[in-house]
């Protein structure tokens, strides 16, 4: 039997959308832990709320009452799963802190709260997979993820001048472009298997380059 993924939380679950909160109620976390079970398990196109309902024992009214529909309950369930891996870093609108000490913390924490989390791999897995088929799934994430940790990166060294970047996003793009690649690469398509590149590489060359930045101004 599949082991019962779990999201450990330090604070409830703070919603993402601008100007918005949202609070999971004990009954909707019921709910979430049923539905990455059955995502996880069929994928979204064969996923039916009848699965869902039998994993999580809750009725299917109970389900779109909360959650209005399948894709309503997938974007909860991503925000859910993300926000438990980001939390410690995004738990506020802004980054605070010393430049070479805060960007590798990020960095630190992204690889070992996403890269050791089966679910999320399984979650990111199931993005790829069916991005051709889902193309929504796939912006759903790109809006949830990528585009979050972008903006929020973004007004950071937007904020930090001395470090000489001329374009905070693109930076910033790089910033979790290398690491969500890092992910895919090791993690998705076996990397590890095949090559020597550790984490520690990627992350003292990383810093290298946004750090040179403010050398070379």
């Amino acid at each position: 039997m599949p082991k019962t993924p779990t999201f450990p939380l330090e604070q409830p679950l703070s919603a993402i959308a601008k100007g918005g909160s949202l609070t999971i109620t004990p009954k909707q976390e019921q709910i979430l832990q049923g539905a990455i079970r059955v995502f996880l398990q069929e994928g979204y196109a064969r996923t039916s709320m009848d699965r869902v309902s039998a994993a999580a024992g809750v009725s299917k009214q109970t389900i779109y009452s909360h959650f209005q529909d399948k894709e309503g309950l997938f974007k909860a369930l991503m925000e859910r799963l993300t926000l438990a891996c980001f939390q410690s870093i995004f738990a506020d609108t802004e980054l605070h802190g010393e430049p070479a000490i805060l960007l590798r913390q990020v960095a630190k924490i992204y690889l070992t709260k996403v890269a050791d989390n089966p679910d999320y791999l399984g979650l990111l897995r199931l993005m790829i997979t069916e991005s051709q088929n889902f193309p929504e799934l796939a912006k759903l994430y790109n809006q949830t993820v990528v585009q979050r940790g972008r903006q929020i990166l973004s007004q950071y060294f937007a904020a930090h001048p001395e470090l000489g970047i001329n374009d905070p996003e693109a930076m910033a793009h790089i910033f979790f472009g290398s690491l969500v690649s890092y992910v895919i690469v090791q993690e998705i398509l076996h990397g590890k298997e095949l090559t020597s590149l550790s984490r520690d590489r990627l992350l003292d060359t990383l810093m290298n380059v946004i750090m040179s930045q403010s050398i070379t101004q």
